[in-house]
């Protein structure tokens, strides 16, 4: 087993970019396609913790989800971990983790902070 996932969606040229990064430096992470497996609220919280970052940094609000969910600036914490959760295209992505600790790979030079 690997000690690093990334959440990946393979259409997104950064999250096949960040990936590449991972695999040029010889690992090979669990790949966790979250479009078809989505994380659900407690993940997505677990997942917020190791980013150190809150729901508003993580929702993609670019995506008629969002909209058609009702989310805007006001929305709560809960309310855009829900969405996520309910509406898995809302995650940005990628992201990697790596034990406690979990970058996002935008730019996929981040993921470098993970490896060395």
């Amino acid at each position: 087993m690997s000690n690093y996932t990334i959440y990946h969606n393979p259409r997104c040229s950064k999250s096949r970019n960040t990936l590449a990064i991972l695999e040029e430096n010889g690992l090979a992470p669990e790949v966790v396609l979250y479009l078809e497996t989505p994380p659900d609220a407690r993940q997505i919280k677990a997942l917020l913790a190791k980013l150190g970052m809150k729901a508003a940094a993580l929702v993609r609000r670019g995506e008629d989800d969002y909209k058609a969910c009702g989310l805007g600036k006001e929305s709560s914490e809960a309310e855009l971990i829900a969405a996520m959760a309910a509406y898995p295209k809302l995650i940005e992505r990628p992201i990697v983790v790596k034990g406690k600790k979990a970058v996002l790979g935008r730019p996929p030079e981040n993921v470098l902070d993970l490896i060395g």
